[in-house]
């Protein structure tokens, strides 16, 4: 259960702050919604409490974990090409999942392979969405803007 202030992650929106907890009347039964600021997007979400879990709503990751998940991210291992529809929705399911080594996952791949060769558009458009929602949650853990925090992202040439 979340309380007000707690930092979350919410997949394909960023990482937000819990600003409230309270009740609300839906099609005639009292629910409880959490609500969550999220900076990145300048938007609030009301979710209700009993879909947290399963909406993929998660604490924000630490800072020796985000620390040690960086330092794999900078020398990560790269897999074989492969086809670009198998790539894109094996990209996307990662997205999806919110965790946060997955979205690094998704940042190294698309930017080693942009060194080789130029993205696609929409690869680019998901290089980036992955990028914001990583810097996201690096900025309210490390407590930095997300511009910083996107600078943690580039990769040494």
């Amino acid at each position: 259960m979340f309380q007000v202030g707690d930092k979350v992650f919410y997949p394909m929106h960023g990482a937000g702050i819990v600003t409230a907890i309270e009740e609300k009347e839906f099609r005639g039964e009292l629910e409880k919604y959490c609500s969550i600021s999220i900076p990145s997007s300048q938007m609030n979400v009301m979710l209700p409490i009993k879909k947290a879990s399963k909406s993929g709503l998660r604490s924000v990751i630490d800072q020796r974990a985000a620390k040690m998940m960086l330092e794999n991210y900078y020398h990560a291992e790269h897999e074989p090409q492969l086809p670009w529809k198998q790539r894109f929705s094996s990209n996307m399911e990662k997205i999806k999942t919110g965790a946060f080594e997955a979205g690094l996952e998704v940042v190294s791949d698309l930017e080693y392979r942009s060194k080789e060769k130029p993205l696609n558009t929409s690869e680019k458009q998901m290089l980036n969405n992955a990028k914001r929602l990583i810097a996201s949650e690096l900025s309210l853990i490390k407590n930095i803007t997300e511009s910083q925090a996107e600078g943690l992202l580039k990769l040494p040439s």
